[in-house]
This record gives structure tokens, C-alpha cells and sequence, in this order.
């Protein structure tokens, strides 16, 4: 049986990519998700798309702050994440439809405690994908 996965997302000022990014995170094939939400202080139209999409999908919890920055957003999440595995994924971004699925079943292959995943820049004007050097 699978375990419960937990994506925590924080936010800010996003509106303009946030629902790429949510939507790419519903599409997962990987179904047992727990979607964590931090909305750090926007001053835009984010929280009211995170209330849209937390009403249309009940794994979605909806969480508001004070503006304090990205790291104190991740820490809120992981105060109200209940599963054992957590990805972060930042507001701007997407994923594709099995980065959750290969991730989990990498971890549980190995027994690893932690994985790390590479991304792509994506040049908008082309499309072209540029691998993200890891640091």
C-alpha cells in the first residue's frame, strides 16, 4: 500500500503561474497526496485561486501567514504535514504528471531518506528545456 505524500507550496505573489503550478500537482499519478498551501502575506489574487482550488479538492489545505519569507512558509507546512514524505514544490513551477509516483517508488526502492530531484528551465519564447545544474 502506498504511503500518503505531502506537497507543501508556498506562495507569494504568484498569481500568474499558481494555477500551472496546481494543476500540475493535481494531475499526479501518484494519488495519495496531502497539498499544503502557505499563503505568505500576498498582496494579489493568490490566496483567492488557493480558496478556489481548496474548495474543488478536499487533499488540498489551505494555510495563511504574515509575510516572513519562503523558509518560514515551508516550516508552517511542515508544522501541519501528517505524512512521511514531503516534496516541496515552489508556486512557480510544475511538475510533470509522474514526478511524485517516480520519486516515491525511487525512495521506497532503495530505502533512502532523502531524494533529490533535478529540474529544467523552460524558455518560454521557445519552449526549449535547459537542464538546472544541481548545486
Amino acid at each position: 500500500m502506498e504511503k500518503l505524500v505531502s506537497i507543501i507550496v508556498p506562495i507569494y505573489n504568484v498569481e500568474k503561474y499558481l494555477r500551472q503550478c496546481l494543476d500540475s500537482i493535481l494531475r499526479q499519478t501518484f494519488r495519495p497526496l496531502e497539498i499544503i498551501l502557505v499563503n505568505d502575506g500576498s498582496t494579489d489574487n493568490s490566496g483567492a485561486i488557493c480558496q478556489e482550488y481548496e474548495a474543488r479538492d478536499n487533499r488540498i489545505v489551505y494555510l495563511e501567514k504574515e509575510n516572513e519569507g519562503v523558509s518560514e512558509a515551508r516550516n508552517l507546512g511542515l508544522d501541519f504535514a501528517t505524512s512521511e514524505y514531503i516534496i516541496f514544490i515552489d508556486s512557480d513551477d510544475w511538475i510533470e504528471p509522474t514526478y511524485v509516483e517516480v520519486l516515491y517508488e525511487k525512495i521506497e526502492e532503495y530505502q533512502a531518506d532523502i531524494r533529490y530531484s533535478s529540474s529544467y528551465a523552460v524558455l518560454l519564447q521557445t519552449g526549449d528545456s535547459i537542464p538546472h545544474p544541481a548545486v
